[in-house]
């Protein structure tokens, strides 16, 4: 697939998920097999005025490329500026926020906000388009209402305004992730515009992805939630895409993951900010395996990667011995 000029390897792409796809967690996705990782949402203003913090998440590595930094704001020249700077730091792809219904984002007019204002919409997508030489893309929702109607009309101003795919999440803005997925928008949306169109929602497995792409048309899936704590997914959608077996993910590779994400973490935020971090998320990595609350509260109060590691060491061998066990 390829997104203006810039040629992804396969059809997945990684969601931009707030407070979760930082640069540890793309690189492991990136490994996993994820043709494009996107960075969670960036302000714009914080961008453009500087902010030390907020500069940080534009961070990348060359092995995670090609990669798509997410923006969000409401002030074409701001957003300009900020996608002067994005580009600047070497992104493949500037995406723009148009789908976040959270309250604080919507009310300064970002995020889905954008749908219900066609006019604020095209002035932001050609400030971008006409500030910048990368592909840009965008991230919709279905939009105030079910009907789907201002996904299409977004979707006719984006193409118009020369942006290069759309990214599709058929949840209304008062569904925020709760309810079902309207696939079906993905399909007008598809078959209105001439650009690549990438389909995101109710993507659990592989299978799932393979089914949206089946039924809508769309050219790439977008995982979000289901690569929390299972990267693994990716490469079994590409498996299955490609009409090969279904790769599992062992037991092995999960432990390996655990511990490449925590060291990537402690290398990139610092072992005690990591370790805080780590109480919470390494337990992503151990759902539905046996004894796995045991687990969770043994992590809770980390102090160290080394006594992480141990912890997780721990675990895996107590799984692997029931393994084994005749």
């Amino acid at each position: 697939m390829k997104i203006g000029s810039i040629i992804i390897n396969n059809n997945t792409v990684l969601a931009p998920l707030a407070g979760i796809t930082n640069l540890p967690f793309r690189l492991i996705a990136k490994k996993a097999g994820c043709g494009l990782v996107c960075s969670e949402m960036v302000s714009a203003n914080g961008i453009a005025y500087g902010s030390k913090k907020t500069l940080q998440m534009l961070d990348s590595l060359p092995e995670e490329h090609p990669v798509s930094f997410q923006i969000f704001g409401s002030d074409p020249s701001i957003m300009a500026e900020a996608a002067i700077i994005v580009e600047s730091l070497g992104a493949d792809i500037i995406d723009i926020n148009f789908g976040c219904s959270v309250k604080k984002v919507v009310k300064t007019g970002a995020g889905v906000a954008l749908m219900k204002e066609p006019g604020r919409a095209e002035a932001i997508l050609k400030a971008i388009k006409n500030s910048v030489k990368i592909p840009v893309t965008i991230k919709i929702r279905t939009g105030w209402e079910k009907s789907g109607e201002q996904a299409l009309k977004t979707a006719e101003i984006a193409e118009n305004c020369g942006i290069d795919a759309i990214a599709v999440h058929p949840r209304t803005a008062s569904q925020g992730f709760r309810g079902v997925a309207d696939w079906s928008v993905i399909s007008g949306v598809k078959q209105k515009v001439s650009i690549p169109v990438i389909g995101n929602g109710d993507i659990l497995t592989a299978y799932d992805a393979v089914s949206m792409q089946s039924q809508t048309g769309c050219d790439a899936v977008m995982i979000g939630r289901a690569a929390i704590g299972n990267p693994w997914i990716f490469k079994q959608i590409n498996a299955l895409m490609s009409k090969e077996p279904l790769p599992p993910a062992s037991l092995a590779q999960r432990f390996s993951c655990m511990k490449e994400y925590l060291k990537a973490n402690a290398e990139y935020f610092g072992e005690k900010q990591a370790c805080f971090m780590m109480r919470s998320r390494l337990g992503w990595f151990v759902k539905a395996l046996d004894s796995n609350a045991k687990f969770r509260e043994s992590i809770k109060h980390i102090t160290s990667e080394q006594e992480a590691i141990d912890i997780i060491n721990s675990y895996y061998d107590f799984l692997n011995a029931k393994t084994v066990m005749p």
